[in-house]
């Protein structure tokens, strides 16, 4: 949940610098806009903010005593609950290197101080826009049932959709989005780091055929690529279930997990239903096939997927 639901739908400020009068100054500016703010007076200290809650949009300074605002940069965007927050960074350095240096950790966006507060407050704005825009995006995306990840050419996984961070979880565990970095740029570098083209797949497990197929939906920029995830089988089996019993493809999905025994909570883990979604789909499961229980239903759906003419 984003720290901005939890006060009511108001803008969350996540402003981190070392400087006490900066800090002050930041605050009063951005409250008297009618914006939330959190403060950090370091790096380590932003890091444990949003592993609890997840700002709208972060102010960085970037130079910082410890852990300067380039490597808090680069951590907090190799956290899931906050890489699509946008970074600002905030500094007196103006030097074409530092620009670059803040645009390659991470940040959407560069100020020079003394900050101009109405220039800041133009720049939040345009970045909230996009930030939302770019999430309700990915919520359409994941409601439609869509198992989508975008990586970045180093092997960075720049975002997924909730439904493609649990099939990783569910088949690949807890280090799943660096086993997809890794392989996507391996891929990648196979192919002399040529354009990545529509419609390549190649499997998670090099030595593992039936492993999570990674499908490319082509590049969305000079370093970003979409893939899609794909169990393999399942898109052709979705299809033959539901041409054989008219169900939906959500029902597909919930039949073909049963037929390979999973639990109605993994199903929902799988799927990201929750448990009393998954039963009402089992629901119209089981009436559309005419039979009374799970177990009827997997042996049933395991016939059509065995039969020969469907394979």
């Amino acid at each position: 949940m984003s720290m901005s639901e939890l006060v009511g739908g108001q803008d969350v400020v996540l402003v981190v610098d070392d400087s006490p009068e900066a800090l002050g100054f930041l605050t009063s500016a951005m409250e008297a806009a009618g914006v939330t703010v959190l403060v950090a007076r370091s790096g380590e200290a932003a890091l444990g903010i949003a592993g609890r809650v997840a700002p709208d949009i972060i102010l960085m300074d970037a130079v910082m005593p410890g852990l300067d605002g380039f490597e808090t940069c680069r951590r907090l965007k190799a956290m899931p609950s906050v890489s699509h927050v946008p970074v600002i960074f905030m500094t007196g350095l103006t030097e074409t290197e530092h620009v670059v240096h803040a645009l390659e950790s991470g940040g959407v966006d560069y100020l020079t101080k003394p900050i101009n507060i109405d220039e800041l407050r133009a720049r939040i704005r345009v970045h909230l826009a996009n930030a939302r825009s770019a999430q309700s995006a990915r919520v359409a995306l994941d409601a439609a049932g869509r198992h989508l990840l975008a990586v970045s050419n180093g092997g960075e996984v720049q975002w997924t959709t909730p439904q493609a961070s649990r099939l990783l979880g569910s088949a690949a565990g807890p280090r799943a989005s660096a086993r997809v970095g890794a392989r996507v740029r391996a891929w990648l570098a196979e192919r002399g780091g040529s354009a990545a083209i529509a419609g390549e797949s190649f499997p998670l497990d090099p030595t593992n055929p039936a492993s999570l197929q990674l499908v490319c939906l082509g590049s969305m920029g000079a370093d970003e690529h979409l893939f899609r995830l794909v169990a393999v089988g399942s898109e052709n089996q979705d299809e033959i279930l539901r041409q054989n019993f008219g169900l939906t493809q959500r029902e597909s999905e919930v039949l073909l997990w049963i037929a390979r025994g999973k639990s109605n909570r993994d199903i929902g883990d799988i799927l990201g239903l929750s448990p009393r979604t998954v039963n009402k789909h089992l629901e119209q499961v089981y009436a559309k096939l005419g039979v009374e229980n799970r177990a009827s239903a997997a042996i049933k759906a395991t016939h059509v997927l065995q039969s020969p003419s469907d394979m």
